[in-house]
Parts: structure tokens; sequence; C-alpha cells
């Protein structure tokens, strides 16, 4: 056995959290904390193993270096096949990681002077974005058909590894943060482990819950970063991490029939924190006594008292204990795919290296032979692919069997579309996919012929071709291997497999520690049925708190709530019928200039409003009135009054209605002398040419108009409504005060007088669809507005100052928030993942999109503040979508409440919330009756918004139908679908 610590493999000093080995024992990898960033680095093996290549200035040390995590990285993993590395960190992004094909030659790392070099050239060719809390660990899947991720926010993913981003599911049911995830061998189960105090199986075909083992971890603390379990190679036993026996730390054996805890690995005076078993299963004589070979598997464990222990199955004491190895606790262990090299981080930010000898641990089984064993043991070995059983859910209905087929058509169609458009088609399984060439961009160069026959070329912009290579070959393989500045150096020996050659002692650059026997302890009894030669060992009673790392806290605000200022009311003498009646006789009438500066010291934090823009907003508190008889007065509380400005009857207006050729433009002129009298009068220009004119009897102060109707505001408090072509639809409307605000949008007009009062008319029908009502409710303290609009169906929207969007219901007969940009709700919706999925042309615009596509801070502060409960995050974006598509009801948008309603479906399907299904398509479904007739008294209607609800349900159904485990559920709506359903008009 030999041991060292090479000194150059560090972060600066920094931590490092996890350590791999590429499969082909040619470089590894390191992951932990960089200077501003999380880092992950790719080391060259050869100068670990060698003394003499490690002095070689012409053999790198460092292959690359990439700073591209936000914030620290927790873990790294190889894939099986070399191809990808992945790695994921505070920052809960998962990065998968494939070397580019084309390599100009050696760079250097950005930030570091030139001092950092990158042999070779690594890119990021996915970044997985689901999780809402810190990724602690992950791990690949037998032969990578999936990658698994685990999280503080209580959540295990599964990816499809041969389509990212795609998921396969998402794993609830831990309680506390997820620290160690881990295969099965033969891919049956995964295993997870938290902090919750429980180790839990899942199965791989549903994707539910096995078994949950809880009994060995009572006594134990979230006091380990990570919780890196392990599964045998043979599939037999999984060991914890951090277990407690009699109040010492153990590393639980669990066996795979039953899932039984009889047996542990005692010894460590600290909490286990990383277990890693050798890959191969070993065969030697153990008993020289009976000389027969006995198969066994090797395990290394980690802990957080500084040691690193090896065990063998097949002897009931440690091969060997390393004590003191490290100046902080172990947090990873890698073995090489050999079998006798070992490479082990710790949080002190250095690393050590392992190397045993065949006579040390035994003879490693042939693939063929392992292959054999598990098609002994599991009736199917590793090397069958596990492709096939990415769906691996049993279709039960034929309609689902072509609803799958659909979908797959769909998706390749869509990336044919890419394709065509010049975007990059993912690679569907990229462990069968062979190289490819290089991409010609001058194949799409368009040549045109002059009238002489010259050929012109059109320019073309070439951008720079990002071209991922293959399983990258183990470094220094070419004939003439490059050194550090670039240059091909002869003479160099390969460096691809392992070397048996012995650091020298007098090294510089390594360290060595001691190696001592573990002192002798007394055994613990095991039940005879057990299969196995593994003895547990008596433990040590240790424990000892580690500092894990912050996690960034939240601030709550809190709002003041709205001021209710008492004022004295008291008889006073009638007003005149022409003054407003909520304005104090005795307080001068509020200009605009002064609204503005009042609006200014009232919100520091709002943008300055623009002068050609009138400001609309309510007074300051008002004034109390002096009483005249004071035996009357009543003293209450009083609600804030409004006051909107009233502009102005300036003696020119205009105004253009609608655009491009249609366009027309409104002049309203003031103030025309005819005969002595003062008349208004109004034209229409279209092209430049007046169209028609008209005359008004008082002057105007407002102008508005679509293509159905004109409207305009007059002094004397009455609206004169119009059609295009000039002529009166209706009689003087008189309100009760001036007009400070006027829409008009299809057959509808809107205007809000001076005292806040809202009315809303159809002229098509002339009735009045909204009569009289008040602002207050919305309105309060300095709250003014910023837009106002009404829609083309009637509805009028709002938005204030305090970033909220109200509208009025006529059905509820009350005012309903659309949208509110200080909502947690709204800024902690996590449904981008859904919407990241969508085709961008499926996005729909509307008055709901136009009304929160400014300052839309939806999903900004998604896990930030639920980053440790995914359920309370779950709960968060359900309202939100929600919220949107009865916002999208209350519109009347037809198209935006379709795609919010299947928006919400496909968060649902993906988090297998069948009860919430069930209520949609219920809904949709509506009374199902053998005559296909509704029954009588029944409430149900059968459109939406002038969509049918049954055509709806059948576009829900097919996104239900993308979930295979909701698959019954899919059967039995669409069932009852067929029966009921009529052809669609």
């Amino acid at each position: 056995m030999k041991l060292l610590k090479p000194s150059w493999v560090t972060h600066d000093g920094k931590p490092i959290f996890s350590i791999d080995i590429h499969p082909d024992g040619s470089r590894f990898a390191t992951g932990g904390q960089g200077e501003d960033s999380g880092k992950v680095a790719v080391w060259n093996m050869a100068p670990v193993r060698s003394e003499v290549d490690e002095k070689n200035s012409n053999i790198p040390k460092l292959l690359c270096q990439m700073d591209n995590h936000l914030a620290c990285v927790n873990c790294v993993r190889w894939s099986s096949d070399g191809r990808y590395l992945a790695s994921g960190g505070d920052d809960k992004l998962i990065m998968i990681w494939q070397t580019g094909r084309y390599f100009a030659g050696p760079s250097t790392v950005f930030g570091t002077g030139g001092k950092t070099v990158n042999i070779e050239q690594w890119r990021c060719v996915n970044t997985l974005r689901a999780h809402t809390g810190d990724i602690l660990d992950l791990a690949w899947s037998p032969q990578d058909a999936w990658l698994a991720t685990c999280s503080i926010d209580n959540t295990i993913i599964v990816w499809n590894a041969t389509k990212f981003p795609e998921i396969i599911s998402t794993l609830k049911g831990h309680t506390g943060l997820v620290k160690g995830v881990t295969w099965d061998p033969v891919g049956k189960y995964l295993a997870t482990q938290s902090d919750d105090k429980s180790l839990r199986v899942w199965r791989t075909v549903d994707w539910q819950q096995e078994a949950m083992v809880t009994k060995p971890f009572d006594e134990c603390g979230g006091t380990t970063h990570v919780l890196r379990l392990a599964w045998s190679p043979d599939g037999q036993y999984i060991v914890s991490a951090h277990a407690m026996n009699n109040s010492g730390p153990t590393a639980q054996i669990i066996e795979r029939q039953g899932f039984k805890t009889s047996m542990d690995f005692v010894g460590h005076r600290k909490a286990v924190t990383v277990v890693r078993f050798n890959p191969n299963i070993f065969q030697k004589v153990v008993n020289k006594a009976s000389g027969k070979s006995q198969q066994f598997s090797c395990c290394a464990i980690g802990s957080r008292d500084r040691s690193l222990s090896i065990w063998l199955t097949a002897l009931k004491r440690p091969l060997v204990v390393v004590h003191d190895m490290f100046k902080n606790s172990v947090m990873d262990i890698s073995w090489g795919k050999s079998g006798f090299e070992l490479l082990v981080c710790s949080w002190d930010g250095t690393a050590a290296y392992v190397e045993f000898t065949p006579d040390e641990l035994g003879t490693p089984l042939t693939q063929d032979e392992m292959n054999s064993l598990h098609q002994r043991i599991y009736g199917k070995s590793m090397a069958i692919s596990t492709q096939h059983s990415v769906n691996n859910t049993i279709i039960e209905n034929p309609a689902m069997l072509k609803l799958q087929q659909r979908h797959n058509e769909h998706r390749e169609q869509m990336d044919a579309k890419k394709q065509v458009n010049g975007t990059p088609t993912k690679i569907r399984n990229p462990m069968l996919t062979s190289p490819t060439e290089k991409p010609n961009p001058k194949a799409q160069q368009i040549e045109t012929r002059t009238p002489d026959g010259r050929r012109r070329i059109t320019p073309l912009c070439i951008a720079p071709q990002v071209d991922f290579g293959d399983i990258p070959r183990p470094f220094m393989s070419s004939s003439l291997p490059m050194s550090s500045t670039g240059v091909a150096q002869p003479g160099l020996e390969t460096a691809g497999t392992p070397r048996a050659a012995e650091p020298s002692q007098g090294s510089p650059s390594s360290q060595h520690a001691t190696v001592k026997p573990l002192a002798p302890s007394v055994l613990t009894s095991a039940p005879t049925a057990i299969p196995a030669n593994i003895q547990p060992m008596k433990a040590l009673d240790s424990r000892f708190t580690e500092k894990s790392k912050a996690t960034s806290g939240t601030k709550t605000s809190q709002s003041k709530p709205d001021r209710i200022t008492p004022i004295t009311l008291s008889t006073a003498k009638p007003r005149e019928p022409d003054r407003p009646i909520l304005q104090d006789s005795s307080a001068p009438a509020p200009t605009i200039i002064a609204k503005r500066k009042l609006d200014s010291l009232s919100q520091p934090g709002t943008k300055r409003m623009r002068k050609d823009k009138p400001v609309l907003m309510a007074p300051a508190a008002p004034t109390q009135v002096t009483p005249t008889i004071p035996q009357d007065v009543i003293t209450r509380s009083a609600p804030h009054p409004i006051m909107l400005p009233s502009p102005p009857a300036e003696k020119n207006i205009s105004l253009q209605v609608g655009g491009g050729e249609e366009s027309m433009v409104l002049e309203l002129e003031n103030n025309i002398q005819t005969a002595g009298v003062k008349l208004a009068g109004l034209k229409c220009r279209r092209g430049g040419t007046v169209e028609w004119e008209t005359v008004l009897s008082t002057r105007g102060t407002l102008l508005a108009g679509s293509r159905k109707v004109l409207c305009v505001s007059c002094e004397d408090r009455s609206l004169c409504v119009l059609s295009p072509s000039g002529r009166r639809l209706l009689p003087g409307l008189v309100l009760s005060h001036p007009t400070a605000i006027l829409h008009c949008n299809g057959y509808h007009v809107m205007a809000v007088t001076t005292v806040g009062n809202l009315s809303v008319w159809n002229v098509q029908i002339a009735k009045v669809v909204i009569k009289n009502e008040s602002l207050l409710p919305i309105m309060s303290g300095d709250v003014v507005i910023k837009t106002s609009s009404v829609t083309e169906q009637g509805v009028p929207v709002f938005s204030l100052s305090n970033g909220k969007v109200f509208t009025f219901s006529v059905s509820l007969g009350t005012w309903s928030t659309l949208s509110d940009v200080h909502s947690s709700l709204q800024q902690c919706s996590d449904h981008q993942t859904i919407m990241s999925s969508l085709n961008p042309s499926s996005q729909v615009k509307g008055p709901l999109a136009s009304l929160q596509g400014q300052g839309q801070r939806s999903g900004r502060q998604a896990g930030r503040l639920f980053r440790a409960n995914h359920n309370l995050q779950q709960a968060v974006t359900l309202g939100h979508l929600e919220n949107q598509v009865s916002a999208a009801l209350m519109l009347r948008s037809s198209a935006e409440h379709k795609f919010w309603l299947l928006t919400l479906v496909r968060y649902l399907v993906q988090e297998g919330l069948e009860a919430q299904l069930r209520e949609i398509c219920d809904d949709l479904l509506g009374p199902v009756t053998a005559q296909g007739r509704l029954p009588k008294g029944s409430l149900w209607e059968p459109e939406v918004l002038g969509v049918c609800k049954r055509l709806v349900l059948s576009e829900v159904l097919q996104e239900v139908g993308s979930n295979l485990r909701l698959q019954r559920l899919y059967t039995e709506y669409q069932d009852q679908l067929d029966m009921v359903q009529t052809p669609a008009k």
C-alpha cells in the first residue's frame, strides 16, 4: 500500500467537497469553493501516480478549471462511460460538462493573471434547473440512463440522461435535507439518506417508496455536511453514512433482502460522512487452511474524525485504518475503475492518494464474471442496456399507447424545426450516438447571379460553432502529448494506465501519513442466518458537531396599515350644486403641479412621472371643518375621499385612433366664435383629408375613440358619443361630476369622474354595464392611478402606484385583484420550469400579459424563501397559477384563460397531484348522462368564455397522458368524454 498527499491538488486553500476519478483512470475531477464562485477542476492523474511525471514540467497537472457555478460546488461525478461530468452546487444548478472535439490549444483562465492554463476544453452542454435549494449529492444510474440529484429542498429529482433536461420523476417523502443518493447496481432501486433520520429505498419501476429505515438513525443529529451512502457492487447491501449504535457512530449495513439492519461497521470516533464501495468484486484465498477462493467486496469509509478505514467483507476487522489523514472532516472518496486506486478529499482543501496491490485486496473479477454473477442472482446483468427501462411502466390502454406515440412524434417534429431554423438538436441517446462531422456554415450561404453572369455571395454572419467531442481519450494517449505550453513534446511515456512506481520519500510535493492498525475491539453479536462474513465491532462514544455552511436567510418587511384620519362633521350651510360634495369649501382645489410634488414627497422610491402626462391621484388627508352648532357635532372615522384632477378645456385637442391605413385623427377646437355664440368644432381626418366635422354646444376636455365608437367629454359634465362616420349614437350622457378619465374600446365607453365614480356603457345595445361604482375600495392614502383602460369586452382595468392591478367584476359585484408585483405568490412561484418546456410560439398575448409584462417579477425569488420546504414552494406555485387562471377569467380573455389552465394542468401532472386534476376534469366534463343531454336543474355551463369545456378537456387529457403514472386517470375521463362528446361544429 502507498499513501501520499499531492500538495498541488488544491483549491487555493478553499474546501474541496467532492472528488471523482474518470473511468479511464487518466484524470480526476474535484469540486468545491473557489474565490468568488464554485470551482470544478479536472486534474491529470499521471503526476499523482508517478514522481517522475510530477517533476516533469512538460506534463501538466491541472487540465481544466471551470468557474461557471455561482456558488460552492458540492458534488462532481463522471458518467460511467466517461463522456459527461455532472456537477451540482449551492446555486441550485446541475451542470453537465462535455469536452470539446476541436481544441485550438491551451488557454489561460480568466482572472488568474495567466497563471492557470486550461489544457483541455470542457463546456457546459446542459444546465438543469428544478431544485429550489442547495444540491448536495448526485449519482448516475447504471448505463447512464438516469441522473439522480438530491437537495436541501427535501426532494430527489431523477433526470432522463438521454434527453436533458427532461425530468423522469420527482421523489418526495423526506421531511429533512436529503444529503446522499446511490443507485442499485442492477438499476432496480434508488437509495437516499436525509437529515430526517431516515434512509429510503425507491423503486425505479413506478418511482414509489419501497422501504424506509429509521431505527439506526434515531440518535443521529444533522452534524454532517453530506450523508454519502453506497450500494455494494453485488447489490446485496447498502452501507449508510452517519448511524448510531449505543451512542457510538457507525456505518449501518442494510441487507437487500427485507432491508434488515442487524450489522454495522464500527470504530470511527465521530460521525461517518461518506461511504464508497470499490466497483470491483474481488476473490482471494482468505482461509489458507481450506485453500478455497472466496469472493468479497471492498468498502472505504470516511469520517469527521479525519480518518479513513478500508473494509473487506471477508474480514471481521478493517484491512487498514489511516488516522489523522487531514486537518478536517473527510468529504468524499473515489475508487479508480481498476480497483487498486483511491482518492480522498477533505474540508481542509487537500486530497490524498492511496494505492493498493493485488496481494492486499485480491484479484478482481472480470466484467464477464460480474455479469454472470448478476445474472445468477437477479436474472439480468449490468451489461443489459437499461435504455428500454427509461419508460418502463406498463401501458394498460391502447389509447394511452397511441398518445405516447403522438408525443414522441411531436418531439421529433419540434427537433426537426429547430434543426431547420439553425438550432442544434439535442442528442436523444448520447451513449449510442456516433461522432458526426463538424458542421459547415458555408452550406447555408446565399448566392445570386448578376445580369453579366458574375456570382454574388451575400455575407453571412457565422457565430462561433460550439462542437462537443465524443468520449475523451485518456490524457497523453496520443503519439505526441501536449505540454503545458501547448507544444508537442516527444519522448514522454503515456499515462493512460496506473503505474506501480512508489513515490519517493524525498519528494517535496508529497506528504506521507502514518498507517496504524485499528486497536482490537469487542465484536457485537450477529444472527447466524446472515450469509455474510462482516462482523460488527463495538463503537467508541464520541460526538462532534460540525459547522455547516450557512444558507442565506430572508428578511420580512411589514407594510404600514392605511391611515384613517378622524374628522369632525357638523351641520353646515347647503353647498352650491356645482361644487363637488367631497371637497372642503375652505380648501383650494389642488392643482396638477401641487399633486406631483406631493406624490414625489410621499413616495420617495417611485419613479418620476413624465411632465407631459397628467398625474391621477387622491389628495392628502382632509382638513377639519369648523363646526357651527357645537351640540350637533358627531365625531367618527371617515374613509379617505378621492379627488382626481379634471383636465382643462384647451384650445386645441387631437387624438389618433387606430393605426395603419385605416387610422383617423380627431381634432377638437374650442372657443369658436360664430354670431356671438361660442361653439366647439370636431373634425375627423383620414390621410390628411377632412371626412366629416360636427359642432358641440360646450367646450370639450377629453377625447377617446376606437374603430367602433368615438366619445367627447364636455365641460358641462356630459359625454357626446359618435360613430366613426360622425353620427350621434346616444343622447348626451350627463355625469354627476366632471370627467377625469375617458376610454373607448370596441363598443364600450368607460368614464371616471373626478370623485372616483366609474361607469361603463355598451353603446352597441345602449346599455349600462357598470354604474357609478366608487374607486374608494382600491385607492387609499397616497395611492395614485398609473394607467387605466377598458377591454373590448367592457372590463375596466386600473393599475395603481402600489403595484396592484384591479378590475370590477359585474357578476360578483366587487373589485378583484388581477396582479400584484409585490405579491409573494407571484415572486416565489416556481412555474417557470413548466414554461421553459413550452414552444415559444405557444405563448399567448392578451390583456393579462400586457398588464404583467412590465416589471414582471414572477418566479424571481422562487426557492429563495422556501428553499428547504418543497411543500410550501408547491403551494405557492399552485396559488399563483390559480390566480392567473382567475385573472384571465375576470378579463374575459379566452386565449389566456386556456393557456394558464393548461399551464396549471402541466404543473399538477408534473407534481402528480391527482385530486386537483380530478376537480378540473370534473368541471370541464360536466354531468354524464346516457342521452348526452344535461339533466333538468343543472347549473353546469357547457362553455367558458365562448369555448366548449369538453374540447378543453380533451387537451387537458393530452397533458395528463404524458405521465404514465396517471394513465388510469386518463383512461377514466377519456372513456367518459368519448361517451358524451359530440362533434364540434
